[in-house]
């Protein structure tokens, strides 16, 4: 299991426009087969700074969801809104894996 993280920056003033998108994703990608923990929008510090977080099996399992996605009708609109308000002005993804797993007694080095 791998972890994407999406970091945005996003316009301060169209907050209100990525929360919409963020919804959005809520029916999306789960029905195109990623595991959603959440998106995540400015609330303290940051007013620019936002996140998408899911989980998906492998990267090769990451290529057909993005396929899915892009073909999905919510996720084609989601694509739109998001060209046409302009309010994500960059965005960049990371994957992770979660290192920790099984959490265990601890193990000497």
């Amino acid at each position: 299991m791998i972890t994407c993280i999406i970091t945005y920056q996003i316009d301060p003033y169209k907050k209100d426009l990525f929360d919409t998108y963020a919804r959005n994703w809520g029916q999306a990608i789960p029905e195109c087969g990623a595991d959603l923990v959440g998106y995540f929008s400015p609330h303290e510090g940051s007013t620019t700074t936002a996140y998408g977080i899911y989980n998906i099996e492998s990267m090769a399992a990451y290529e057909a969801y993005r396929q899915k996605l892009m073909a999905h009708p919510i996720g084609k609109a989601n694509y739109k809104f998001a060209q046409k308000e302009k309010f994500i002005l960059k965005e960049y993804r990371l994957f992770v894996k979660n290192a920790s797993l099984p959490h265990t007694d601890f193990i000497a080095p």
